[in-house]
């Protein structure tokens, strides 16, 4: 590729991150945050348009973006589950969110932890709440990077080398300058650029493409023509042993999205309720983008391109490379790679959140000021960063993607307790605790018995099987329900509970 691209690339990177600090910086005036709500949660004073931004921007992250198009590259059809995954979200999102951020603006909650805590009474189900929450974040965040070095890759700037590295420590660096003085304000000024920018490349390449194949007829007609002359498993039609995977994976990740600190945080950044749901009947428009990077995958299987191994995620970059002129794949490659600044900003301060509100005030320094708890939020935000970023040049690729496969079927397992919570506080404290163990216990272990694949196979021949944090979030709840029974029907009988004393 040639310098001009590259150069391009750089300056939509270098200028969306100063435009991240810079604006932020004009939110709010005094970079002395009175509370961990005013730097977390942005006072929760955001209306319907910057929420849906932050919201949609938190959930539609930059890896998702280059991430499914690949999976679509590398799988055909079945990637296609992360349509109706957020499509589910939606209607999830508007019963679940507006009553959790009802609870939150009442008792003050800034963490799905804190109203675990309140909830039932019970500080260690909060802090396995916040720990779970913190441990699916980090891979999460780390593969914010992994989309910006599908980019670099594709742009002719080699990641692993010395001018990569360079230009995703000056990404993060200005990302973590901004959030530590303006916290969620500066990912939601931000995502306003990323909704602009992800939006307009998604119809500009897409429009490209279809013209360049004779309209969408002509894309899946070229796509299955190569895929049947290729040796490649992929096809652009579910089997019937595909779909029990499809139904489960869709289902269950729309469950575990809700339960992410991130999403939590941005929703918690709302004026009110009212605006939630406002928001969560807008949200499917970031779908129809997800749907139109989804068909440049399969446009990439159309057109021949060749990605490297094991580098499937690079398919759209390369595709885009292939079809625009410099300039414009420069703007191009600097939406994707500035779509990663809005979520990897909101999954730093909401993991530091966490930290501080349930793990440091509750065991370390209960009586910590609203201003130390925001000095030491935004010490642990930095730390987040530069973890995920040391993680990514430390480790194989495969090994984020691993651990955020596990992270998915973690973090569904604090289900129960903040979701049906909301509902009832019937189920007891000990017993999601011992639900909670057991899924975790059995979806770790399905995971890596099978070669860290989320689906686990059932058994029945030409079944591709289902996905293992739905089958664990079961046992979790039947564990939950029984222990729970048990516990009431004890202090109902007492007698029953014991053998009776002999004569």
């Amino acid at each position: 590729m040639t310098v001009g691209p590259m150069a391009a690339t750089l300056m939509a990177v270098i200028g969306g991150s100063s435009l991240l600090a810079v604006t932020a910086r004009r939110l709010h005036p005094s970079s002395d945050l009175p509370s961990l709500g005013g730097w977390a949660l942005a006072d929760r004073s955001l209306g319907t348009g910057w929420t849906w931004l932050l919201l949609g921007g938190s959930i539609f992250t930059s890896y998702t973006f280059t991430a499914v198009p690949g999976l679509v590259y590398g799988n055909g059809a079945p990637a296609f589950f992360a349509l109706p995954y957020t499509i589910i979200v939606c209607p999830l999102a508007f019963v679940l969110l507006p009553r959790m951020w009802a609870m939150a603006r009442e008792h003050g909650h800034v963490t799905a932890a804190d109203f675990v805590r309140r909830r039932y009474d019970s500080a260690p189900l909060a802090l396995v709440v916040a720990l779970t929450g913190i441990l699916a974040t980090m891979p999460y965040l780390a593969l914010q990077l992994l989309g910006i070095r599908a980019v670099l890759d594709a742009a002719g700037v080699p990641s692993r080398a010395a001018a990569g590295d360079c230009v995703m420590i000056a990404i993060f660096a200005g990302l973590a300058i901004a959030t530590y003085r303006h916290g969620l304000r500066a990912p939601a000024v931000i995502s306003a650029l990323k909704g602009v920018a992800v939006f307009g490349s998604a119809v500009a390449v897409c429009w490209l493409v279809l013209d360049r194949l004779n309209g969408p007829e002509g894309v899946f007609a070229a796509a299955a023509t190569r895929l049947s002359d290729s040796t490649a498993n992929a096809s652009l039609v579910l089997t019937p042993g595909q779909q029990p995977a499809f139904v489960t994976l869709a289902i269950g990740s729309a469950l575990a999205l809700l339960m992410y600190p991130h999403v939590l945080t941005a929703a918690f950044a709302a004026s009110d309720a009212a605006v939630l749901r406002r928001v969560s009947i807008a949200l499917p428009l970031w779908t129809v983008v997800l749907a139109l990077f989804g068909l440049l995958g399969i446009a990439a299987i159309a057109m021949g391109v060749d990605t490297p191994e094991n580098g499937a995620e690079a398919a759209v970059p390369m595709l885009t490379a292939l079809l625009m002129p410099g300039p414009l794949v420069g703007l191009v490659f600097g939406a994707i790679t500035v779509g990663a600044l809005v979520p990897a900003a909101v999954m730093s301060i909401a993991a530091a959140t966490s930290f501080v509100r349930n793990v440091y005030v509750e065991y370390v320094h209960p009586t910590a000021t609203p201003k130390r708890q925001v000095r030491i939020a935004r010490t642990v935000s930095l730390t987040a960063k530069l973890g995920a970023v040391v993680f990514v040049f430390g480790l194989r690729d495969q090994d984020a993607i691993n651990l955020q496969l596990l992270g998915g079927v973690w973090i569904l397992q604090i289900f129960p307790a903040v979701a049906v919570g909301l509902y009832t506080a019937r189920l007891r404290p000990a017993a999601l605790l011992a639900g909670w163990s057991a899924g975790m216990l059995l979806g770790t272990a399905l995971v890596v018995r099978g070669g860290f694949s989320a689906v686990v196979p059932l058994g029945i021949p030409g079944s591709a099987g289902v996905y293992v944090g739905l089958v664990a979030l079961l046992l979790n709840l039947v564990i939950a329900l029984f222990l729970t029974f048990l516990a009431e029907a004890r202090e109902r009988w007492p007698g029953a509970a014991s053998p009776s004393p002999r004569p």
